[in-house]
Order: C-alpha cells, then sequence, then structure tokens
C-alpha cells in the first residue's frame, strides 16, 4: 500500500472540510449530488469520447496501482542476472531455461526464452525495444484518460454553475427554491476544479511515474540480456545493470 498517496488525498480533502468548518460553514453544503453528476458524468463522457473504449478500460485498471503500485526488487533482479550470466558462461545458455519459472514476469521471461533459443544478440536486444517501445505506448494511451480529465473537469464544473443560476433566474419569484440552485452553481465549480487538482492530475502525474521505473526496468533486463547473449564478464553486466538504480 502506498501511503503517500492515501495519506496525501486524505490530508487535501481534509483541509477542505476543516476549513469549511472553522468559516462556519456546513459540510453538507458542500454535499450537492445534482452538482456532483453534473461534473463528474460530463467529464467522463467527454474523455470517452475522445477515448478508444479499450484504453479508458485500462486507464481506469491503472487506478489501482496508485494506491498499491508494484514493488520493485532491484537488488534480488540484479542478484538473478549475476546468477544468469555465471551460468550461461560456465554452463551454456541452455542452462537457464532450468531458471525460467524463478519470474512471474513475463517480459523477463521472454527475454530468457529469446536468449536460451540463440538468437544473435543484436536481434535479442533489437525485439526487446520493439517490446518496451509497444508496452509504453499503449501505457501511456491509457493514463492520458486521467490528464484528459483534470483538462476536461474544470470547465465543466463551470457548466453546471452556469446551468445553476439558469435554475435561479427560472425561479426568482419564488425565493424558496434560489438556495439550491445557488449552491448547485458554485458547488460544481468546487468539484469540478476539486476533482481536476485533488485527483484526476495528481493520479495521471503519479502513474507517469510509476510507469518511468517499470520502463527503467525494463530497459535494465534488455541490456542485461544482451550482454549476457554478446559473453559480457559477468562482473561488467552486474555493474552496468547497478548503475541504472545508483538512486532508486
Amino acid at each position: 500500500m502506498d501511503w503517500s498517496s492515501l495519506g496525501g488525498l486524505a490530508l487535501a480533502l481534509g483541509g477542505i472540510f476543516l476549513g469549511q468548518v472553522l468559516e462556519g460553514g456546513h459540510l453538507s453544503s458542500l454535499l450537492q449530488p445534482t452538482a456532483f453528476l453534473i461534473v463528474f458524468a460530463g467529464t467522463v463522457g467527454a474523455v470517452l469520447l475522445q477515448t478508444k473504449l479499450d484504453n479508458f478500460v485500462r486507464g481506469v485498471k491503472l487506478l489501482g496501482a496508485v494506491f498499491s503500485p508494484p514493488v520493485h526488487d532491484y537488488r534480488t533482479l540484479i542478484d538473478n542476472i549475476s546468477l544468469w550470466s555465471t551460468i550461461s558462461r560456465r554452463e551454456g545458455l541452455l542452462h537457464l531455461e532450468e531458471h525460467m519459472n524463478d519470474t512471474d514476469d513475463p517480459f523477463i521471461k521472454k527475454g530468457l526464452r529469446l536468449l536460451i533459443d540463440g538468437i544473435t544478440p543484436a536481434k535479442l536486444l533489437e525485439i526487446l525495444e520493439i517490446d518496451i517501445s509497444t508496452y509504453e505506448t499503449r501505457q501511456r494511451q491509457a493514463l492520458k484518460i486521467w490528464e484528459a480529465a483534470g483538462g476536461y473537469s474544470p470547465t465543466i464544473g463551470i457548466l453546471g454553475a452556469v446551468l445553476g443560476l439558469i435554475h435561479v433566474m427560472e425561479n426568482l419569484a419564488d425565493p424558496a427554491r434560489l438556495g439550491g440552485g445557488i449552491a448547485v452553481a458554485f458547488v460544481a465549480t468546487i468539484y469540478g476544479v476539486g476533482l481536476a487538482n485533488l485527483f484526476f492530475l495528481p493520479v495521471g502525474n503519479k502513474l507517469k511515474e510509476l510507469l518511468t521505473a517499470e520502463v527503467l526496468k525494463r530497459e535494465m533486463v534488455a541490456d542485461s540480456l544482451f550482454g549476457i547473449a554478446s559473453g559480457d564478464n559477468p562482473r561488467v553486466i552486474q555493474e552496468r545493470a547497478e548503475s541504472y538504480f545508483k538512486n532508486a
């Protein structure tokens, strides 16, 4: 569990609600289902309009990684790479097949399979780089839905405010109904700006950070397997792999 994500979201919402109370307002005044429906449904609809459905679904599924991100045990991975390079140098590439089940990572398994099959170093690196590029492109297309939502949400909030003011103008002769319309108008703006800056945009940026870490790991694996296929010294391969994560 990523407690910084949970803590950040709780702090942001807590600060808004506490500020509302300290100013003498009521929390119930911020809870307007109509305003939320306008902003949320309008934002989702706009994002769906610009995005393919499969990208939208994958982007929504990525939300779980924000609060429960994948754990990268770089030390263990580098130790495994060092072991693989030593085995291939002493016993041959075919003996690496015994170690393919030591990992659940499909990218690493693919690389080991190519290595065992005797693919030339240049071709192995080319295939893995294409795989990395394709993966990164697909993931960026998916996470763009959060950036798009962050762009549309404030504008939809303004649209909700205008709708609320229209409701107010239609009921000027009935003062009892003015309060609800005004509340929807202002709260819709809060929802639009709040969702964009406290949720949609931070989620998008966090997913970018996680994607960068995953791509870096894959690039290290590809470079290491290329070194093994080229017959580089295991110590050199290990040092090169460790250089990827000096600040990790």
